[in-house]
């Protein structure tokens, strides 16, 4: 995967925040954006030990943050890629034991155990 430097993927993220927040509720965001350096999506996974103010649709703070940047112009993996997300954000336990992970590796586990 090409270097992608941070400003750019905070710019990619905050441009599509300005549309609209990205909180889906129940303490869950899903941040993207579209990059034309990205030749592949990449998404980041953020638990907040702290939840967020981020304006989501049912008011609750966010604590669970999946960032993912896709490649400019492909509507339609971007579509589909934020569809498996959301899909398995949905999954209660699945949050639970996002949030329950006290370290990198524990939550690259748990992502792991869900694949």
């Amino acid at each position: 995967m090409p270097y992608l430097p941070q400003q750019d993927i905070l710019t990619a993220l905050l441009a599509r925040e300005k549309l609209g927040s990205t909180g889906i509720g129940r303490g869950i965001a899903i941040p993207h954006g579209r990059m034309s350096g990205a030749q592949e999506p990449l998404a980041l996974i953020l638990i907040s030990e702290t939840a967020i103010n981020f304006d989501a649709i049912d008011n609750r703070p966010v604590d669970i943050f999946v960032a993912l940047i896709v490649p400019d112009g492909d509507n339609q993996q971007h579509l589909k890629t934020l569809a498996t997300i959301a899909d398995k954000l949905n999954d209660k336990e699945f949050c639970k034991q996002l949030r329950a992970a006290k370290s990198d590796e524990a939550l690259y586990q748990v992502i792991l155990d869900q694949s």
